[in-house]
């Protein structure tokens, strides 16, 4: 990508700077205040009973829900978007991956094991994982309802009609949905649905975007949104190199 010039809004002194840094800051600090309050109201939420037996393929074989935690008491699902007759996974969902993918060990020390769940067989997800590079433990939820169940696939010949996604009626231009859903399972083995979140909501997941609303260009996407990202073995060729030598 060739540089470019960005319209600035004017240049100042550095007392006028700092100035305008301060004001800024102060409504940076307010929506910190604000998240840390949202935070709370979050554990609040009341949890729903998971009632089905929902069984997963897996590297070790077919396994229920309550094996997925690994051990842990809470379980953080991914919903990856990559469909039964897919190619490959979803660039937007790639790029989220990247960035979870270290959060793993991290993660295990707060009780919390992180899975990747998709609706196409285990060997497409093996294949594009290995790719991928990525280590995060990743199940097929091909053959049961766990991924119409939480709204993050559609039948194929239902792809063009409404469906609810997000908590709202809507067209979507993917039989396969991003999302990610929380559980709890207890002393008695019992498991809940403690929360979910999908579309925008994701972007807590995507750090990049944290610098990126801070540099002068800002996320430069327009009307077009994500499409300028790719899997990370597609950017162009110039890039990919100027990376692998940095971390030399």
């Amino acid at each position: 990508m060739s540089a470019s010039t960005v319209e600035h809004p004017k240049v100042v002194s550095e007392a006028e700077w700092i100035e305008a840094r301060k004001e800024l800051l102060a409504k940076e600090k307010a929506l910190t205040r604000q998240r840390d309050a949202l935070a709370q109201e979050r554990l609040q939420f009341p949890w729903l009973k998971v009632e089905k037996n929902y069984v997963f393929d897996t590297p070790a074989g077919k396994k229920p829900l309550a094996d997925l935690f690994g051990g842990k008491n809470q379980l953080a699902i991914y919903h990856f978007m990559l469909g039964p007759d897919w190619e490959a996974g979803c660039p937007s969902c790639s790029l989220v991956t990247d960035q979870m993918d270290p959060m793993a060990i991290h993660l295990a020390q707060r009780d919390v094991r992180l899975v990747l769940v998709s609706h196409a067989p285990l060997a497409k997800i093996e294949e594009f994982k290995k790719r991928m590079g990525w280590k995060l433990p990743w199940a097929s939820s091909f053959g049961s309802d766990f991924n119409f169940d939480y709204e993050v696939s559609v039948k194929k010949e239902d792809k063009d009609k409404e469906s609810t996604y997000n908590y709202a009626v809507m067209k979507f231009p993917s039989e396969e949905r991003p999302g990610m859903s929380i559980f709890y399972k207890n002393a008695n083995g019992e498991i809940f649905h403690t929360f979910s979140v999908y579309g925008r909501g994701l972007e807590d997941f995507m750090g990049l975007y944290a610098i990126l609303d801070r540099v002068p260009k800002g996320r430069d996407e327009g009307s077009k949104g994500m499409s300028w990202v790719r899997h990370h073995d597609r950017y162009p060729e110039s890039n990919i190199v100027e990376v692998k030598a940095a971390r030399t």
